[in-house]
């Protein structure tokens, strides 16, 4: 099977492009912006007809495509998440390769949830912030194309490289920090949030089983249990052997708050948005239809995700 991995270099991409390389029954090409890409090409301006020459010279029977922006303003984010789907649209409509398309979506889509609920894929998308909008645009422009298509909406993606502006990379970082200071206690703030974390790695696994599922529509990809933040700091610090106290401030916003130097008024962020990720103070995937129709289990536990997460942290010590 010969598939086209778009952002193969990206954070989810990386983990993505390891599995697919681990199955001997997998040729990959790797599509992107870097100079390590099989194939240079940018999404955000490259055109329907360059990528369609492509398709039909390499003739993939899957194309995943991982790449995206996750930060920026709305137009940048509408540019790298929802423009480039449709050229990516268009080029598998015009080609006669006739490839599957397994998109990443996010939770971010659905927007805030009711405490206690969990989201099915069935509950109407009301995304609070712009990420969330130009995703959300992306799988309408996919679940409306006509392709043979999935579009996986993963929650809140943790374990070995999760990006350092992520709450729980942020938290890792404060906790460095402090223990490389000789705090005997950590400040932290936004800590009673929950999100639905599932480790990059059983993304991965999601991934490569929706390649080869007849499964189309939205699937959600999560743990299907909800983490307080103040929690996953805990079981940082025992993970870490951070001994010290920790306090949790309150009415902090989360992105302004944890792990951060400065004073909540000296962010330049407004207080009336607390959540960054437009997704409220909970969410938690509800995962049966994964399940069900790509025979997808999360393996990896929280404590192993950050544990990966302080293991990097900790080399920066």
């Amino acid at each position: 099977m010969r598939v086209l991995l778009i952002g193969a270099n990206g954070y989810l991409g990386r983990f993505v492009a390891d599995r697919l390389l681990a199955d001997p029954a997998v040729q990959l090409t790797a599509l992107g912006r870097g100079d390590d890409s099989d194939v240079r090409f940018d999404l955000a301006s490259g055109s329907p007809g360059a990528l369609t020459r492509f398709l039909d010279a390499v003739h993939p029977g899957v194309v995943i495509n991982c790449a995206g922006a996750t930060r920026g303003g709305a137009r940048e984010l509408t540019r790298h998440n929802t423009v480039a789907v449709a050229t990516v649209c268009e080029a598998l409509r015009r080609s006669g390769c006739g490839a599957r398309l397994v998109q990443l979506g996010c939770g971010a889509e659905y927007g805030p949830s009711q405490p206690g609920s969990s989201t099915a894929e069935d509950a109407v998308p009301r995304p609070g912030g712009p990420y969330g909008v130009s995703k959300l645009a992306a799988t309408e422009l996919v679940l409306g194309s006509g392709l043979d298509a999935v579009v996986l909406r993963v929650f809140s993606p943790a374990g070995p490289g999760t990006p350092a502006g992520s709450p729980l990379g942020r938290l890792a970082e404060a906790m460095r920090r402090a223990m490389q200071a000789g705090d005997g206690e950590l400040k932290l703030g936004g800590l009673g949030v929950q999100r639905d974390f599932v480790d990059v790695r059983d993304v991965a696994r999601a991934v490569h089983a929706a390649s080869l599922s007849a499964a189309q529509g939205v699937v959600n990809i999560g743990s299907g249990r909800a983490v307080r933040l103040r929690d996953a700091a805990a079981v940082l610090a025992r993970v870490a052997g951070y001994g010290g106290a920790l306090h949790e401030l309150d009415q902090v916003p989360m992105r302004a708050a944890i792990g951060h130097p400065r004073a909540e008024s000296e962010h330049g962020m407004p207080t009336a948005y607390p959540y960054p990720d437009g997704c409220g103070s909970w969410q938690q995937a509800d995962v049966r239809t994964a399940r069900d129709r790509l025979g997808w289990r999360p393996r990896i536990n929280l404590e192993e995700s950050l544990a990966d997460i302080w293991m990097e942290a900790a080399c920066r010590i």
